[in-house]
């Protein structure tokens, strides 16, 4: 296939850019929002920009690190690639963060970083970095484009390599001279990678071998991770675990996978997830997973992981099945695919009814507890309210702590995409970013940003955005004057030698809010918190809650570091 590419002109021979052709390429691949910053090596892409009528949106950050954030965000609720252009040096060294938190959450970014011009590249060159090789260990491929004409292949290379298979960033590092080069040549977009083919179908005989062992299994578990979100297998997954009555726990990042609202979800498991989800991994005789990738903060010690349990694994990316976890029944595939499959199977479950009972048991006798705070707001109160006013149905981000952790034990997420977090990577500074791009990619929904004192400081410079595009993102800070789970771990493992986690002098959001145009409250009691909560939540336009919250409160039920997941501390009956 041939794309005459040409901006908005009465001759195709009119002479063009690299930087026009690469906006035509955006268009052609259906981009509808870029985030931003420009600089010096970057300038002729944003002219182009500027002279060009684009049909997508350009909306500047104030910092790299919120451009790319606000991409993930963006790309987490859509499903479809957040894109990214940041100049030379700095500005390309500001988005590493970014980058490395989109690979190991499996994020679909593609990010143009300029370049200085290919005559001074490897001389030190004002504002030059070594963007492939810082990197290259951070994306799923990154690019340097060294012909204007492999740009518009490059491109949509780009675009198919971050949004197939797992899904990840990928990276073009554009030289200046590139980008002002000037042709009136019309340049091939086909692309044909022959050894990057993703497997999405399961291998029949593996399907057999876990259909096999459900109808032997007794004690039979889900895992439901991020890959079911991204696969858009939710649907499926409830269907399979209704159809066998197959209990589900959710890692973190799958949350929403399975409807919280089901009577056969656990919740959360791993660190601080539920009692009864973590005890069920480790008393399992099956514990088949789906889209996950047994990252420490599931598994807690290893040897005592599902210690009696046959692992099945499901999972697009072959590199994590058998990378943490002993695997005896890998499934390489998309998750929608296998699920689809094992649906068709026939299979008959043996009896599990004292599985069940046992469970049920669990969730009664051992629920998620909290105190009421003396004098300041409980934050699992908070979040519980939020939940509620919200009917559960709000996009809702979070910066990484114990805020991140209250939500995603008292925020019951029933329906996939709604929930935007930093998992792997544990991103301070992300959950306001986030929101803006989730805002973006979802104009009509109400997205909650929840964040803490601590973690918002870091991007809060992003107001500006929600102010000059007038988004209604409503932020909720969790402010307990401290940088939470530090405090918390100083507290339980440090003897309270709370080293540097005390935040005694933090600026007063409400009037830092209202310097940027924006309606900002604070709460310290119930009833002025369910009353502005409920203001917030039905008003047009951004708005920023100060919620002061209990500073002594913990993050329960928690695994300690080197123990299993049965030996949650914790737990109340």
């Amino acid at each position: 296939m041939k794309v005459e590419v040409k901006k908005k002109v009465e001759s195709a021979n009119e002479t063009i850019t690299g930087a026009d052709l690469l906006v035509q390429t955006l268009v052609e691949a259906e981009v509808d929002t870029v985030f931003g910053y420009p600089g010096g090596a970057v300038l002729p892409i944003y002219d182009a920009l500027y002279r060009n009528e684009t049909p997508f949106k350009h909306i500047l950050s104030r910092h790299e690190q919120g451009s790319i954030h606000a991409a993930e965000g963006y790309a987490r609720v859509t499903g479809k690639p957040g894109v990214v252009i940041a100049t030379s040096g700095p500005g390309a060294t500001n988005l590493i963060t970014g980058i490395t938190d989109a690979m190991i959450d499996s994020l679909p970014l593609v990010i143009f970083t300029g370049q200085v011009a290919q005559g001074v590249i490897g001389t030190d060159a004002f504002q030059e970095s070594d963007v492939m090789g810082i990197t290259t260990p951070i994306t799923k491929y990154n690019y340097q484009v060294n012909t204007l004409s492999e740009l518009p292949r490059i491109v949509n290379e780009a675009f198919h390599i971050a949004s197939t298979g797992r899904p990840g960033p990928v990276v073009i590092d554009i030289p200046k001279n590139i980008s002002q080069e000037l042709t009136n040549d019309t340049f091939e977009n086909d692309f044909h990678l022959p050894g990057y083919q993703p497997t999405t179908k399961p291998n029949p005989l593996q399907v057999v071998k876990l259909a096999d062992a459900l109808s032997r299994a007794k004690k039979p578990l889900l895992l439901a991770g991020a890959g079911v979100v991204f696969a858009k297998a939710s649907e499926q997954l409830e269907q399979f675990a209704e159809k066998h009555q197959i209990p589900v726990a959710n890692t973190l990042l799958g949350l929403g996978s399975f409807p919280a609202s089901n009577p056969l979800s656990l919740g959360m498991a791993g660190m601080h997830g539920t009692y009864a989800a973590n005890m069920a991994i480790y008393e399992s005789d099956l514990l088949i997973n789906i889209g996950a990738r047994f990252d420490d903060r599931l598994t807690g010690n290893l040897e005592h992981f599902a210690p009696n349990a046959k692992i099945a694994h499901i999972d697009i990316d072959p590199a994590e099945i058998g990378k943490n976890v002993e695997t005896d029944i890998p499934v390489v595939g998309d998750a929608k695919q296998a699920l689809l499959a094992l649906l068709n199977s026939s299979i008959t479950v043996g009896e599990c009814r004292s599985w069940k009972e046992q469970i049920a048991q669990n969730k009664l006798n051992y629920p998620l507890w909290y105190d009421e705070g003396d004098t300041a707001l409980s934050p699992q109160w908070l979040l519980e309210q939020i939940h509620r006013l919200s009917d559960g149905d709000a996009i809702v981000t979070t910066d990484v702590g114990q805020h991140q952790m209250w939500a995603a034990q008292y925020y019951h997420f029933d329906r996939p995409n709604r929930w935007v977090t930093s998992g792997g990577l544990g991103t301070m500074g992300f959950g306001f970013p986030a929101a803006i791009g989730a805002q973006l990619g979802a104009p009509d929904d109400l997205v909650v940003s929840i964040v803490g004192d601590g973690g918002f400081q870091m991007t809060l410079q992003e107001l500006s955005i929600i102010q000059e595009k007038n988004l209604p993102v409503k932020i909720i800070i969790v402010n307990n004057n401290a940088l939470g789970m530090v405090r918390q771990w100083q507290e339980s493992f440090y003897e309270e030698r709370y080293s540097e986690s005390l935040l005694p002098n933090n600026p007063d959001f409400v009037k830092l809010a209202e310097s940027y145009g924006i309606r900002g409250v604070k709460v310290d009691t119930e009833e002025d918190a369910l009353r502005v909560l409920d203001e917030v939540f039905n008003s047009d336009g951004p708005a920023l809650v100060d919620c002061r919250v209990d500073q002594q409160a913990c993050v329960y039920p928690m695994v300690a570091p080197g123990k299993g997941l049965h030996e949650m501390i914790g737990v109340k009956k």
